[in-house]
């Protein structure tokens, strides 16, 4: 048994797992919210008051996984985007150590987008000799991986996220028409600044908060089940029907009518749904298979 934590910009994940045989058996899942990156892209430091949080939701999973877990024998910690930007990422990483004894494992752009391809597709039935492109929005940065028969053949990391582009773009609440055109071009520019090889038989895979998030909103369920959302698939069309539900309305308003998947990503949410409409445009997808694997699953693959 092993369990894996995924220090993202705006969420820290856990997930303990049977792991044998090259197969992931997901035994237990936690989520907490204390955005770590928010400031990040403009002061270029993680602020106290974040890493107390962050310390605070590790400190919560140290003892759940003592409590429940004592079976687990290996447990992995990774950072992303937003300690990978940090100045003074060394002296996050040292505090972590000290309050709670977990080792970070600072992951590379590339090896983010590896982690995450494993995970997306170790929870997806039939799609193993699929070609593939894999997009995991996060909060501060954005992968893409494109897979080919279980390989990972191309990756990139671009450095747009969900937190990161509404801090610059979309301070309005809601977000202005000007405001999410300006953010909107900017999306087209980063995803031009890198091509892929890609043909039309390629699938386009999506993990993370904003597509999960859409995905249940679309199927209507209120309470997180994989099951449900794995597989689903996400049109072009129903992302465009709630990027205008969230321009129209307040953040608090749509938090209220959907308050399980969108409390602590609220006012995040418009930036993520932007990044993915842009993804979809540019490869020319009309749909998305949703997965809720990711870089915790690809973790305990590749890293174990």
């Amino acid at each position: 048994m092993k369990a894996a934590i995924d220090i993202g910009t705006n969420t820290v994940l856990l997930l303990v797992a049977e792991y044998e045989n090259g197969v992931i058996k997901n035994v237990h899942e936690e989520h907490r919210v204390p955005r770590l990156g928010k400031g990040v892209d403009a002061d270029k430091n993680i602020n106290e008051a974040a890493t107390e949080r962050v310390i605070d939701a590790l400190s919560a999973y140290r003892k759940i996984l003592d409590a429940d877990f004592p079976k687990v024998d290996q447990i992995i910690v990774t950072a992303t985007s937003a300690v990978r930007d940090a100045n003074n990422r060394d002296e996050f990483m040292a505090s972590v150590k000290e309050e709670t004894d977990f080792e970070i494992r600072l992951l590379s752009g590339r090896e983010e987008a590896e982690c995450t391809a494993s995970g997306a597709l170790s929870v997806l039935e039939n799609i193993e000799d699929e070609e593939t492109l894999i997009l995991d929005i996060g909060g501060g940065s954005t992968e893409i991986a494109q897979v080919k028969k279980g390989k990972v053949i191309d990756g990139y990391s671009f450095d747009m996220g969900s937190v990161r582009f509404t801090e610059r773009f979309l301070s309005g609440n809601p977000p202005s028409y000007e405001e999410i055109e300006t953010c909107r071009n900017k999306i087209t520019e980063f995803y031009k600044s890198r091509e892929f090889e890609v043909n039309e038989r390629l699938k386009a895979v999506g993990v993370a908060g904003t597509v999960t998030t859409l995905a249940a909103m679309a199927l209507d369920i209120t309470n997180y089940e994989p099951e449900k959302l794995n597989g689903h698939s996400l049109k072009l069309d129903t992302v465009r029907h709630y990027i205008d539900m969230f321009s129209e309305n307040t953040h608090e308003d749509m938090l209220a009518q959907n308050p399980v998947f969108l409390q602590g990503r609220e006012d995040i949410f418009m930036g993520g749904m932007l990044i993915l409409e842009g993804f979809m445009k540019h490869f020319n997808f009309d749909e998305l298979l949703v997965s809720t694997g990711g870089i915790r699953h690809g973790a305990i693959i590749t890293l174990a």
